[in-house]
């Protein structure tokens, strides 16, 4: 009986299974596919970095430029209101202060001609995003104890973004509903995130117990540098001036006002 061609019997000249280049083919084939996925991921990646980097750099300054100019004008409107000025180591501010409520302007004019920024009760997050914020607790402008505010160096309308061009003789105005107070930058210090003495009522690393302080003193506070958060950069200052509104704003600023 003879054989049929589909039982006929293999070629001893081909090898069983892919051949050679079929192999190297399916390798070439594999290793090309695994670069275009990674090559796609970090394409990826890269438009979502440049996505964050845009929300960080642009939407959240643009943003809080906007609560920041709002909070501006609607202090400026209840600044119309007469208050009975505060005496001399006396608070300037109401006694009453909802977090988030803004009842102060801040003007530094080492940092801009028009640098003005609000003032704003409660040092949250949220809070940061409108202006400078008062740490809670802390005594208030041209009052006696540790005056303490904290903002922004880098996104969020990064209020504090030259705060490192601050020296020493530099004057910050606050204007607050009855009154200007005038304080005078005496030292600018690097400090590591765990020193919360600086916002003591005495801003001294070894406060002696039970002393009480005495004068009207000026701490402000941000990051360091200014894209991390490792350090905290620190400016000191003390109370050298305050009278009642109604005389006028002091002449560096007059034209802000």
């Amino acid at each position: 009986m003879t054989q049929t061609a589909s039982s006929a019997a293999p070629n001893p000249y081909r090898p069983e299974g892919p051949t050679r280049q079929e192999r190297r083919a399916a390798r070439v084939e594999r290793v090309r596919v695994a670069v275009r996925s990674l090559g796609e991921g970090f394409i990826t990646m890269g438009v979502v970095l440049l996505l964050f980097c845009t929300y960080q750099l642009f939407w959240t300054n643009l943003s809080s430029d906007q609560q920041t100019n709002t909070a501006i004008s609607e202090i400026k409107k209840a600044f119309v209101i007469p208050v009975a000025p505060s005496l001399p180591g006396q608070s300037t501010v109401p006694a009453k202060i909802s977090d988030g409520q803004g009842y102060g302007l801040i003007y530094i004019p080492r940092l801009g001609s028009d640098w003005v920024k609000p003032l704003i009760e409660g040092e949250s997050l949220s809070n940061l995003k409108k202006g400078l914020t008062h740490y809670r607790g802390n005594a208030q402008p041209g009052e006696i104890g540790n005056f303490a505010v904290a903002g922004h160096r880098a996104t969020n309308g990064e209020p504090f973004r030259n705060l490192d061009r601050m020296e020493s003789g530099d004057l910050v105005y606050v204007q607050t509903p009855d009154s200007w107070v005038t304080y005078k930058v005496n030292k600018v210090v690097i400090v590591k995130p765990t020193d919360t003495w600086v916002l003591n009522p005495i801003p001294t690393k070894n406060p002696v117990p039970g002393v009480q302080p005495t004068e009207a003193l000026l701490t402000m506070t941000t990051c360091n540098p200014r894209w991390a958060s490792y350090e905290r950069l620190i400016v000191f200052g003390k109370m050298v001036d305050k009278y009642p509104k109604t005389l006028g704003a002091p002449a560096a600023i007059s034209n802000l006002v």
